[in-house]
């Protein structure tokens, strides 16, 4: 007699590319960050060039390399925390852990609301132009040479792993809905042995 509650007794494959997933994610976000850190040095000094031929003052310049250093690092930090958070759920779906599965369908949710906020930020900006007083028109003009002193393939690049990512996610939600998925998480562990009792064939 069979026990659905106790099938399937080896690891269904959507459990395991979830996690492998999940584990290329994490791999790819930290990539991310690393690359984010090389380049900042070379991005600081392209900035601080073209910076000089603008009507902005040296301490709006400063402003503005100390806002753009502070925002990569903790924006790297942010993703390696993000990356191991990744791979410990992956380590709870591959061990069968409920928790793990309710938890990853949040990180999915919440990553892909945060990429949809990033997108409409993006559009925003784009779509409606910003009004500014004369007064800050000189921290907009250098807030605009930011994006320009990034390497050319920058953008192309984190557009790309911003849509890689997104997809991840909502591919690891699929798979962790899936009923093989289901039932995996759903099993009962395997009742104990009962003790062996000893026999004494002479007593």
């Amino acid at each position: 007699m069979s026990y659905p509650d106790q099938a399937p007794a080896r690891r269904p494959a959507a459990v395991g590319l979830a996690a492998t997933v999940l584990v290329l994610m994490a791999a790819g976000a930290v990539a991310s960050a690393v690359a984010a850190l090389l380049v900042l040095g070379g991005t600081v000094e392209r900035f601080r060039s073209a910076a000089a031929g603008t009507s902005a003052a040296a301490t709006q310049v400063d402003d503005v390399v100390l806002l753009l250093r502070g925002a990569t690092v903790a924006s790297a930090v942010v993703t390696v925390l993000v990356g191991v958070v990744l791979v410990g759920l992956a380590a709870g779906l591959r061990a069968g852990r409920p928790g793990a599965r309710v938890a990853t369908w949040a990180v999915c949710g919440l990553g892909a609301l945060f990429g949809c906020c990033a997108v409409t930020a993006l559009v925003g900006q784009r779509a409606v132009p910003l009004r500014l007083s004369a007064d800050g028109r000189s921290a907009a003009e250098l807030l605009g040479l930011v994006g320009d002193a990034y390497p050319g393939f920058w953008l192309a690049v984190n557009a790309a792993l911003s849509v890689g990512q997104a997809l991840g996610y909502l591919g690891v939600a699929a798979l962790l809905v899936s009923p093989s998925a289901s039932a995996w998480f759903r099993r009962r562990p395997p009742a104990p042995a009962p003790p062996a009792t000893a026999h004494h064939p002479f007593r």
